[in-house]
């Protein structure tokens, strides 16, 4: 049910830039040739392929928000924090859409 509201916008808004401002980590997941060509002032890059290992240098005190090119890579990101228990993850969608939702 949540992927579905996710993927057809019935899901409760999200206001990324107040996350930002409670000090929300922002993770590009990413390679690390997007994350060079644009990404979002201190986003963090680690590819979904990488998160397995890097998942022990993360607070589980912050709220997290993941995004990607198309929000495929960030959903799957952010099943993938949830299962590890990290209370507070976000699926901030497409580089695109997020880079908009915090500079409105």
């Amino acid at each position: 049910m949540g992927f579905f509201s996710n993927l057809f916008g019935t899901a409760p808004k999200v206001d990324f830039k107040e996350l930002v401002a409670r000090g929300a980590i922002i993770i590009d997941v990413r390679t690390p040739q997007e994350f060079s060509t644009g990404n979002i002032k201190g986003s963090v890059n680690i590819p979904v392929s990488a998160l397995p290992h890097r998942v022990g240098s993360l607070s589980k005190q912050k709220p997290i928000i993941v995004y990607c090119a198309s929000g495929s890579r960030s959903a799957s990101a952010k099943g993938f924090l949830d299962q590890q228990g990290f209370a507070e993850v976000y699926n901030g969608g497409s580089y695109r859409a997020l880079y908009r939702h915090l500079n409105e």
